[in-house]
């Protein structure tokens, strides 16, 4: 009888494991997936952040789950990876939403907007100010899926060729300049220039262009900016919290077990607060680095960033004027904006200028 019983026992469990071994087979399915990066391997902050990305995604699915990670070219170029991604040549891509703006003003918001939120505003607003939601209602049209994936802080305003005090000497200057920034300095005088990261240096090199802004000091020193424009310009008021998204193809983002898909936003977190975890503990040596090697810098006027100002905001009510989706996701993002400054001025403001005055004292 004990020896019956055990078998019986023993068929159940078996059955019962035949059952379950599926099951699980089915939800941790072998998945490859090809990410292409808009920015160029020379970078680790940005382009290693899609690096780091995929080792987490592996890590954390036991090696199911594979994503390999391309520098621009290599498949497509950063200003076709929209379409690559949305038409299924990739499945995925670590880039920013401003690039597409040809497209469509509404992507610029994705990114920045010129005296837009700083990076812990944007990332408020994105995560808890229902930001990325209303993105990805606009971004399903082109049918892909976004999650935040890296902030650089405020950037700098960027190399020139010759000093710029006024207004008057941005006439006619061509600067490579990405997103809505473009039409704004258009405003100003400014020829914009569309120009991917690694053609920055011989552009300004060859005089092609009187210059151009790219990130911040960490990844402006790697690319040599200094050695062809000696002014440094800062802020950079058309990036005061750039973010950087992971787009995914809205079907395979669909079809992914729910765990692959945790594990893909679990990755993209970490990304995100590490990419600027990065850039805030490098920029310091990076700036006294260039410095030393020579760079001027140099504050833009009070007049030129009130112009800006104004012209953005012109931007703004015009670009609303005639498309919906830029009004409904930008009037989110200013109100959020009004309501984040009011905090930040009592408290962040305050306690900010006391310890950059305090900061000589030791």
């Amino acid at each position: 009888m004990k020896r019956r019983a055990f078998l019986q026992a023993a068929t159940i469990g078996a059955a019962a494991g035949a059952v379950a071994k599926p099951a699980i087979a089915q939800s941790n399915p072998e998945i490859r997936w090809r990410l292409t990066s808009a920015f160029p391997k020379s970078l680790d902050t940005l382009f290693g952040g899609g690096e780091t990305f995929a080792k987490l995604v592996a890590e954390a699915t036991d090696g199911k789950f594979i994503i390999q990670t391309f520098a621009p070219g290599e498949i497509v170029g950063a200003p076709q990876a929209l379409d690559a991604i949305g038409g299924g040549t990739v499945e995925m891509g670590h880039t920013c939403s401003y690039y597409y703006v040809g497209k469509d003003p509404t992507f610029a918001i994705g990114t920045t907007l010129p005296f837009g939120l700083n990076s812990r505003q944007m990332n408020a607003w994105l995560y808890q100010g229902n930001g990325n939601a209303l993105l990805n209602e606009f971004y399903a049209k082109h049918n892909v899926y976004a999650l935040p994936a890296g902030n650089t802080g405020v950037q700098m305003g960027g190399w020139f060729r010759k000093e710029i005090k006024t207004v008057q000497d941005l006439q006619g200057l061509k600067m490579r300049i990405a997103g809505l920034a473009g039409q704004i300095m258009g405003k100003l005088g400014v020829v914009p220039q569309q120009i991917a990261g690694g053609d920055l240096y011989p552009s300004l090199e060859r005089g092609t262009i009187d210059a151009a802004e790219w990130v911040a000091p960490y990844d402006d020193e790697k690319l040599g900016l200094n050695k062809v424009a000696p002014y440094y310009y800062y802020p950079g008021f058309w990036e005061g919290g750039p973010a950087i998204h992971f787009y995914i193809n809205l079907q395979k983002w669909n079809e992914l077990p729910k765990n692959y898909q945790a594990a893909i936003q679990a990755a993209a977190g970490y990304v995100n607060v590490d990419t600027q975890a990065k850039y805030d503990a490098k920029n310091p040596a990076a700036l006294r680095s260039l410095i030393g090697n020579g760079a001027q810098l140099r504050p833009f006027s009070q007049e030129i960033m009130e112009a800006a100002y104004k012209a953005a905001n012109e931007v703004y009510d015009e670009t609303s004027a005639k498309n919906a989706d830029f009004k409904k996701i930008y009037d989110s993002y200013r109100a959020f904006r009004g309501e984040e400054y009011l905090w930040f001025q009592v408290a962040e403001y305050a306690y900010d200028t006391f310890m950059i005055r305090a900061r000589a004292r030791g």
